[in-house]
């Protein structure tokens, strides 16, 4: 080889040494450019020969943080009792499934008029028994892995993409209707639609003949039609269509997983947000589904909602103050000190949830009217919302508050407090003065509040009854323990003779007031109520199409139970009205009817980090 092609290869190769040695560096992020660089090489020949060579170098940038995730932080004093929407029947569990799942239609938060959702349109029959629903086909069905964090769309069998059609909402209302779920919502749809209580009441459940199943008058001409045929002309009915009880379910997941289906991983949604974590008692975490078609994003910027599980309010409200949680309820005793130091960053919300005493009918001295009027009436409902509940509620004497349409005025129907018709009441029964009455059972969901108001009533009465406070042994559980511990499956020997209970409104009609709680024939019938005259008037009234008629029926049906002859099967306490803390980086417009719509909800989020600095 000659001196110059030496040279010119030793050359090379130490440019190439440089690059290499260059390359191996470890660095935080490096992003590798290929440079084109002419080298001039002067040989000893004096004869210039122009060599490209192609070297590599790096230029290092510094990284950038990914921006932080728009979140919404709650805590909750409560596991949530289910994510399945044929079974949910508290708030908990109707909060989560509002913003996991689509409904048929939702509700408009300024208006409360019904607004498409899945459904674009919908027609009626002239006879009011047809309900015809034209569905949009674009809402894909969604899998989150939580421990990837990806958001993937399901497919079928021969990996063909999975979207929302009309056949996963027949699907999810004869589901409904199916009576081994346990559901207490199965008996609030099955007396409107064709089919489904014949289901629900089928003597042996276990073996259901399938053309009973085929009967339920829903079905799926097209999967962008859904058509529901009712038993009679229910005016409400298309109010009810918002209700997560007839939500489209995907029936491939459930047939795989089982009562685990809704756990998260194995969970199948198609809503605004998905399941990220679900650490029983301890932390649920949801994320913005990056899938969902963009017009139904709805009109909030919450991208992340944690929800952490805590033992009462006053932790929850102590994560408030330190600015760890956007919302909280207010303690009783620190109410007023917040209400002048935290004006600016207080509400009230009305949310038409009307609190209650229920009593068991079954059990005695509860089998007795005269002991139910006699504990109703010698409770103070004025005195309690003034001094517990500080001013946070309406008493209220009937069940169904104002705003419902039915609902009759609130001071006009019920006996409300009364300490000497009481007192009569509870002689008339046997027990003058409380002498020779039992030791009953008071149950309440846990937590100070519940505390206070349980507590007080037994102050109550002892002042006007006469009965000890040894006499009514109080306890607390947590409100899934109280719910199943009163439910009408569990025997009378093992349920409380009372207990603390709320009912917040489904759909604005006093139907599902009386009818969906009070109604003999219900499968959730807790009170174990045998049926009377007031229960046919109920069935009256909500196949009656005259509003007016339905109004004076309805006023009827609430002094029949809460008048001074009323049955009594719960006594009716206050309507709730209560403060809230919210910091006001938070835009959060509150759902009367329903679940909480989070994805209408948003959050000044440079306010918010700014104050958790």
């Amino acid at each position: 080889m000659s001196r110059n092609k030496w040279i010119i290869l030793i050359l090379v190769l130490v440019l190439g040494a440089v690059a290499l040695s260059a390359c191996s560096q470890a660095t935080p992020e490096v992003v590798e450019k290929v440079v084109e660089k002419t080298v001039v090489v002067t040989q000893v020949v004096e004869k210039e020969v122009e060599k490209t060579v192609v070297v590599e170098k790096e230029v290092v940038v510094t990284p950038t943080p990914a921006p932080e995730p728009v979140t919404l932080r709650f805590y909750s004093t409560t596991d949530i009792p289910t994510l399945d929407p044929q079974i949910a029947e508290d708030v908990v569990s109707i909060n989560m499934i509002e913003n996991l799942f689509v409904h048929l239609t939702n509700y408009d938060l300024e208006t409360a008029e019904i607004i498409p959702e899945t459904a674009t349109s919908w027609d009626i029959s002239d006879d009011g028994l047809t309900y015809t629903f034209h569905l949009r086909t674009d809402i894909p069905w969604v899998k989150h892995n939580p421990v990837t964090g990806e958001t993937v769309q399901e497919v079928d069998d021969e990996g063909n993409p999975r979207f929302v059609t009309a056949n996963d909402f027949v699907y999810g209302i004869k589901r409904a209707c199916d009576p081994n779920l346990g559901s207490y919502y199965s008996s609030i749809v099955a007396p409107l639609i064709v089919g489904c209580e014949e289901v629900l009441n089928y003597e042996d459940p276990e073996n259901i003949p399938q053309e009973l199943v085929d009967a339920i008058g829903v079905e799926a001409p097209d999967v962008e039609t859904l058509v529901i045929k009712l038993n009679f002309p229910a005016s409400y009915f298309l109010s009810m269509t918002p209700m997560w009880t007839m939500a489209a379910v995907p029936q491939w997941a459930i047939d795989e997983h089982g009562e685990k289906w809704i756990e998260a991983g194995n969970i199948v949604t198609n809503g605004r947000f998905v399941l990220n974590e679900w650490v029983h008692g301890v932390r649920r975490t949801l994320l913005r589904n990056p899938l969902m078609p963009e017009d139904m994003y709805g009109d909030g910027n919450i991208e992340k909602i944690v929800i952490n599980v805590v033992p009462d309010v006053s932790t929850g409200y102590a994560l408030w103050l330190n600015n760890e949680v956007e919302t909280s309820g207010i303690p009783d005793a620190e109410l007023q000190a917040h209400l002048e130091k935290y004006a600016d960053e207080t509400v009230q919300v009305p949310d038409l949830a009307v609190f209650y005493f229920g009593f068991r009918e079954t059990k005695p001295p509860f089998d007795d009217p005269r002991v139910r009027r006699a504990f109703s009436a010698a409770f103070d409902r004025e005195k309690f919302v003034q001094e517990v509940r500080q001013g946070q509620g309406l008493p209220m004497k009937h069940f169904a508050p104002p705003g419902i349409f039915g609902a009759p005025p609130i001071d006009e129907v019920g006996v409300g407090f009364d300490p000497e018709f009481a007192k009569q009441q509870l002689a008339d029964a046997g027990y003058p003065n409380c002498e020779g009455f039992p030791t009953v059972t008071l149950l309440g969901y846990s937590g100070q509040s519940t505390l206070n108001w349980i507590e007080f009533a037994q102050k109550q009465w002892q002042e006007h009854l006469g009965c000890s406070p040894d006499v009514i042994q109080i306890e607390q559980q947590s409100f899934k323990e109280l719910l199943a511990a009163t439910a009408a499956s569990t025997p009378d020997e093992e349920a409380p003779h009372m207990w603390t209970l709320g009912w917040g409104p489904d759909y604005p009609d006093e139907n599902n007031w009386v009818g969906d709680v009070l109604w003999c024939e219900n499968p959730g019938n807790r009170m174990k109520r045998e049926c009377t005259e007031a229960d046919d008037l109920i069935v009256q009234a909500r196949e009656e199409t005259d509003p007016d008629k339905r109004v004076d029926m309805y006023r009827q049906i609430e002094e029949m139970f809460f008048g001074p002859d009323g049955e009594m099967p719960m006594a009716p306490l206050f309507l709730r009205i209560a403060y809230v803390a919210e910091h006001g980086w938070v835009t959060a417009p509150r759902a009367l009817f329903g679940g909480e719509q989070f994805y209408n909800w948003s959050i000044d989020q440079a306010a918010q980090m700014a104050a958790g600095k």
